[in-house]
């Protein structure tokens, strides 16, 4: 067998995505359903690549995945940060908006090319925040939830006119959260950004 033979290819692509995931500490279910691998091989390529190879940090990840919306909006960091990883999925066309700012998916169904396109847009979200508020985890609760347009939606900034991440539920004030942490940065000089908490 050579790795480089077309038959094999795929079945490479899925353990690539496997372990790329694993990284990311994705639950075997997350993982599952874009790979398609049973959770036993999930089992043992995290024994064999992460548990018996001294990367502990890699933690497994129990139970469902997280399915709450208020910890994308409770306040303006992690709304700013929400609002990064949707604009992530649209560059990496795993999202689109349409001229009513309803959000779309673009993928009938979770694949290969699906979850290695989830990770790149989570890897470029860890770029650009010093400190992450969500882990992969909620980052893909997140992708599911904004798609819906029923608890999550896009509204407009009446400032700036970008657009944000924004409960269906709550008050909307049409302030992005940039121009929300703006605002409190010019009332109290010196203090950075809000907390996560």
């Amino acid at each position: 067998m050579r790795l480089t033979d077309d038959r094999y290819a795929g079945e490479r692509s899925q353990f690539e995505l496997a372990l790329r995931m694993i990284g990311h500490e994705a639950r075997t279910k997350t993982i599952r359903d874009c790979t398609g691998l049973s959770d036993d091989r999930i089992r043992k390529l995290y024994t064999t690549y992460f548990k018996n190879s001294g990367k502990a940090e890699v933690r497994r990840r129990r139970g469902k995945s997280p399915r709450q919306i208020a910890r994308f909006v409770k306040n303006p960091g992690n709304q700013l940060q929400a609002t990064t990883l949707v604009a992530l999925y649209c560059v990496g066309l795993l999202l689109r908006v349409d001229e009513e700012n309803k959000v779309h998916s673009r993928w009938p169904r979770p694949d290969v090319e699906f979850g290695h396109r989830v990770c790149r847009a989570y890897e470029n979200y860890l770029l650009l925040h010093d400190k992450p508020l969500l882990n992969f985890e909620w980052a893909w609760n997140l992708l599911q939830s904004i798609a819906w347009n029923d608890e999550l939606y896009l509204a407009v900034c009446r400032g700036c006119r970008t657009r944000y991440v924004q409960d269906a539920y709550a008050l909307d004030l049409k302030t992005c959260p940039a121009c929300e942490i703006e605002a409190h940065q010019q009332r109290r000089p010196g203090i950075r950004s809000f907390s996560a908490a």
